[in-house]
């Protein structure tokens, strides 16, 4: 059903309206040297699909290789072989594609195979070369996966500079790595660019992330002090931003979250793949709760600083990032209504507690490359933002975390509604047969 609907979409690209009995109804229009793909109503899917864990590592008690203290990034292999980097220890550990333990890789130090302060980096070549991203030692790491040995080091990421977004591999085994475009501009006006790697190790050169020309609405606080100067800003929360991507197939991928539209900046024809939905109310109690926590995190920088930046909007942001699946698919995260209840951990004895009665729920709505939209995928409360989840055709692969902290990477199916449809209809056909089986005996 899912590939007939996705068909008949895709024979309607000369435009107007255009409705299949099961499928999303899509509006498609050309603007300039863009097209432009609106899905006005329903999915292919038919309605949300379901998560369906089928594996998972990591225990609050158990065998050490078990317990992680703290994931940074996950990777997967070609065959579903689990990589887990704990910047705790720090290492990687490998499972197989049961969750069955398999091996270690790399220990803390600055040696050959060492690791100082691996981040959010990691990436897996297509020759089976796994690439760890290391700034404290100031270098990609490689390792050989069977053997558990390093055996490269590529010294092309700044000291210090570390970040929780991923390495980018392009199909033809290119890796890019964020870098500051100028390290020595105050933080407010930095610019992050993309530094490409080939597979010998060599740099090629740095793009710069496509330019808005949007200006999001910020809070800083500033702190002066006799060893230097500390900043942090954070953007407004719930309101929009400004998000970019790069795709493997060696485009970048933008939008801003004022609207639901993702741009596809492929060469010779651009993409934008749109939705009309209702925008998200933000309820007085969530923004209160937003409004509180953003002003503790920033009396940690200055402890005089008072709210500075443009107020909380009354509706949240149309989506909060986008990724790009395994397979090149796109995957928009959205936030939507809140849910209150009661926060069992606060203490209001405690000098900067804040009562978070107030939950986010997150999901992921999946997109064809041609802008067909598949459908939407609610998250757990337990699945974690970061690292962010790998995606490869029917499987998510996530770190998430109970209410004790604990953590484990998960392998999910994603179950769309045809697939529990179609699971049903063979089960009631399986019991009719044999029904009339036992009637003809």
């Amino acid at each position: 059903m899912a590939v007939a609907a996705a068909a008949a979409l895709l024979a309607a690209a000369c435009g107007g309206d255009t409705a299949t009995p099961s499928g999303p109804q899509v509006v498609r229009d050309s603007v300039a040297d863009t097209l432009v793909v609106r899905t006005v109503s329903g999915s292919v899917w038919g309605g949300e699909a379901r998560l369906v864990e089928e594996v998972g590592v990591g225990v609050f008690d158990g065998p050490p290789e078990q317990i992680f203290g703290s994931i940074r990034s996950i990777a997967i292999g070609p065959e579903g072989t689990i990589y887990v980097m704990d910047g705790q220890i720090p290492a990687v550990r490998v499972f197989d594609a049961d969750g069955a333990y398999l091996r270690t890789l790399g220990r803390s130090g600055e040696g050959p195979g060492e690791l100082s302060q691996p981040d959010g980096g990691m990436a897996m070549l297509s020759d089976g070369r796994l690439a760890v991203r290391d700034p404290g030692n100031a270098r990609l790491q490689l390792y050989d996966p069977e053997s558990g040995e390093g055996i490269a080091t590529w010294p092309v990421v700044p000291s210090g500079f570390s970040t929780s977004t991923p390495l980018v591999r392009t199909r033809g085994d290119t890796l890019l790595t964020p870098v500051l475009m100028e390290r020595d501009r105050d933080a407010s006006e930095w610019e992050i660019g993309r530094q490409r790697i080939a597979p010998d190790g060599s740099i090629v050169d740095t793009l710069r992330a496509p330019d808005s020309g949007y200006d999001p609405p910020r809070i800083e606080a500033r702190r002066e002090s006799e060893s230097g100067s500390s900043v942090s800003i954070n953007t407004v929360p719930f309101s929009p931003n400004d998000q970019s991507a790069y795709h493997p197939d060696g485009y970048w991928i933008e939008g801003i979250s004022d609207a639901y539209a993702v741009t596809l900046l492929r060469p010779g024809a651009w993409l934008r793949i749109e939705r009309e939905v209702e925008p998200v109310r933000v309820p007085p109690g969530e923004k209160a709760q937003a409004e509180a926590l953003a002003t503790r995190n920033m009396r940690r920088t200055d402890p005089n600083w008072r709210w500075d930046g443009p107020p909380i909007p009354d509706f949240k942001a149309f989506f909060n990032d986008f990724a790009v699946a395994e397979d090149g698919r796109i995957v928009v995260g959205v936030e939507l209504a809140g849910v209150e209840g009661d926060d069992p951990d606060y203490d209001p004895t405690e000098p900067d507690a804040v009562e978070r009665r107030w939950r986010a729920q997150n999901a992921l709505d999946f997109f064809e490359t041609d802008g067909t939209y598949l459908g939407r995928v609610l998250l757990p409360d337990e699945v974690s933002s970061y690292p962010p989840p790998v995606i490869r055709g029917e499987h998510m692969w996530a770190v998430t975390a109970d209410d004790l902290g604990v953590q484990r990477v998960v392998r999910y199916r994603i179950v769309p509604p045809s697939a529990d449809g179609a699971a049903a209809a063979e089960s009631a056909a399986t019991a009719s047969d044999a029904g009339a089986e036992g009637s003809a005996g």
